[in-house]
């Protein structure tokens, strides 16, 4: 099957911000992000009594890989915050992690002054703006990395800084090997979806012609939640479609009833199913019964298989083959995958109301 997406002069002429070039480096981001979150010196061991991640889009989606990596292993709450205003029980004794990728986004700085003024252990990871100048006048730790992204291209400086600096605080231990493979795990399934495998060979490529003219919906578990969730995400952002996602067992507690929904509007839906070889068995019977009782009555029904031994190679592996397949979706629709103009246009309005760029610049020169 030969189509648009194996035609390379064609698929550039869409992607004219070369996103597939970013998508490709992913795996070199990974080792930079580590490199450089290996060089920030960090306070004395903490144990802190919950972790609360604070941040929006892109740059919240990496403390929810880190939440769902961690799930049964860390003993400790994982929470991401994705408001200006943090949970009541966050205070001295949580350790807050402020993720903005361009370092002014409103509320994460809100919730950033909210731990500040909680005495809370604060570390941050962002490309500069208003974030760093705080970090740097309160000499708090803090990841810089590279400008010049877009923020969803950034996931692994937002979720590779975090295990280092964990484990640098004495709260994690022995991350190297994981964190390795789910890299060496990412450049193969990175190379199996390049432009330059052909759509016959290319997962990818595949799922995203199954997608076409369709609104993909996204079905994960336990530690899929978060990929599922990234998936939706850059089928809105990328693809420039409506896109959701859901997980078992909770799904079968209300959303397979919407399925009752007339025959015209399921087939405007795809079903993503995100498999795993050694999923639990319980999760196995629910996928396999659901999709024969109510997911035949969406358009398709197809699935993203996870490749790798540990878990967030695992995750990994599902979520770049997603990435690619949003990207090619755009070409498929004629869209340049990059720009995402409503965002640009909604943060321009909101500033031009809410004078809070204002109110930090007024809260960083009170500070000496």
């Amino acid at each position: 099957m030969v189509t648009v997406l194996d035609k390379p002069e064609r698929v550039k002429e869409v992607d004219r911000s070369d996103m597939l070039s970013d998508l490709a480096k992913t795996p070199n981001y990974c080792r930079d992000a580590i490199k450089r979150a290996k060089q920030v010196d960090v306070p004395e061991k903490v144990n802190p009594k919950n972790i609360v991640i604070v941040g929006m889009g892109g740059s919240a989606i990496g403390g929810e890989i880190l939440h769902d990596w961690l799930r049964d292993t860390l003993p400790i709450p994982i929470e991401v915050c994705r408001d200006y205003t943090l949970p009541a029980y966050v205070n001295k004794d949580t350790l807050v992690f402020a993720n903005s990728y361009s370092g002014n986004t409103e509320e994460t700085l809100t919730a950033f002054l909210t731990a500040i003024h909680r005495k809370c252990t604060i570390l941050a990871v962002t490309s500069g703006g208003q974030l760093e100048a705080f970090c740097k006048k309160l000499q708090l730790p803090h990841v810089i990395i590279p400008s010049g992204l877009q923020p969803r291209v950034a996931i692994p400086y937002m979720f590779f800084p975090l295990p280092v600096l964990m484990e640098k605080l004495g709260i994690l231990s022995n991350t190297e090997d994981e964190l390795e493979e789910a890299i060496a795990v990412l450049e193969k399934v990175s190379k199996a979806n390049a432009p330059d495998v052909p759509t016959d060979n290319n997962r990818a490529k595949q799922l995203a012609t199954e997608l076409m003219g369709t609104i993909p919906v996204i079905y994960g578990f336990r530690q899929y939640t978060s990929i599922a969730h990234r998936l939706k995400a850059q089928f809105n952002e990328n693809s420039k479609v409506p896109s959701k996602s859901d997980i078992f067992p909770e799904l079968n507690h209300n959303e397979t009833v919407g399925y009752e929904a007339p025959e015209t509007l399921n087939k405007k839906h795809s079903v993503i199913l995100i498999r795993d070889p050694q999923e639990p068995p319980e999760i196995r019977n629910r996928i396999e019964t659901t999709t024969n009782l109510v997911f035949n009555r969406a358009n398709k029904v197809t699935e993203i298989t996870a490749e790798g031994k540990g878990k967030l190679a695992k995750m990994f592996s599902v979520l770049c083959t997603g990435d690619y397949a949003s990207v090619y979706l755009a070409v498929l629709q004629n869209k340049d995958p990059t720009p995402v103009n409503i965002i640009v246009r909604v943060k321009s309005e909101l500033a031009k109301k809410s004078g809070m760029k204002e109110q930090f610049e007024a809260e960083l020169a009170k500070l000496k």
